[in-house]
């Protein structure tokens, strides 16, 4: 037989006490509300993932330290890529929180899976031809997209700004004749960086970033294929509190003025 004294009884019906007491979820071993914890003033904390399109790697970068900065105890992890290929992991499953896609009908596949919630438009992008510096080749518009001698590079149909470029090349009523098909726009540009082909259709943006690595020719045509932008919390977050606020910061004045320094203009 086990003898408990008097003094452990006590504490033992204090811990009782105590335990119907407390709130549920705060019990130990209880689910914890959904959403992010809060700081003492009530701002969210927590990590975060958030995949976003190649485009966006400057400006999103620039943002997430922003973001952390403005809001101490948070973390912000980034997965950049190709659109499609983002949109087809989440939708076989992998964990993330906020998607930023290049165009909307990439979002809507997550959408109609059920697994965004409320897309919402934040920016535009519009198309570029990128040369090599000085312009070896003497590209001069979407016309030398045709011409067999030249080295072309454009992104694949299936990802945003292939799709774009698909449209710019029909309202010029050309038929390019690429030699190489990247994966997203980061991949075309690159192939301009180091010199393997002589042009590639990409995002101004892209342009932008690269600074004195390439030169940017604009295409009249480019107006009517403008990309836009939408982003969304996901269903399946797992701090869905931090999530919506860090997509109310890329939609609000820090956050845009960021991706209007980066080239992106606001959507109509």
């Amino acid at each position: 037989m086990i003898r408990r004294s008097g003094t452990a009884l006590a504490v033992l019906m204090i811990m009782a006490l105590a335990a119907c007491a407390a709130p549920a979820g705060s019990r130990a071993g209880a689910p914890t509300a959904p959403g992010a914890p809060t700081a003492p003033g009530g701002a969210p904390t927590g990590e975060l993932t958030v995949l976003a399109a190649a485009s966006l790697t400057e400006p999103f970068t620039t943002i997430g330290a922003d973001f952390e900065a403005a809001n101490p105890g948070t973390k912000i992890t980034f997965s950049f890529g190709s659109s499609a290929t983002l949109a087809t992991q989440i939708r076989a499953g992998a964990p993330a929180d906020v998607f930023a896609a290049a165009n909307e009908s990439t979002m809507q596949t997550v959408a109609d899976a059920n697994l965004a919630a409320d897309p919402q438009p934040f920016v535009t992008n519009t198309l570029q031809i990128a040369v090599p510096p000085g312009n070896p080749a003497k590209i001069t518009g979407l016309a030398d997209f045709a011409d067999p001698a030249r080295r072309i590079a454009l992104c694949a149909v299936w990802v945003p700004c292939g799709s774009a470029a698909q449209q710019v090349f029909r309202a010029a009523g050309i038929e390019p004749r690429p030699d190489t098909l990247e994966e997203d726009v980061k991949a075309a540009l690159q192939k301009v960086r180091l010199g393997e082909v002589d042009a590639a259709l990409v995002y101004r943006t892209d342009v932008i970033a690269a600074g004195a690595d390439v030169e940017g020719i604009d295409v009249d045509e480019a107006a009517s294929a403008v990309n836009t932008y939408p982003i969304s919390v996901l269903a399946e977050s797992r701090t869905p509190a931090l999530a919506a606020a860090f997509v109310a910061y890329v939609r609000g004045p820090a956050g845009q003025a960021v991706l209007s320094r980066a080239g992106f203009a606001s959507p109509s």
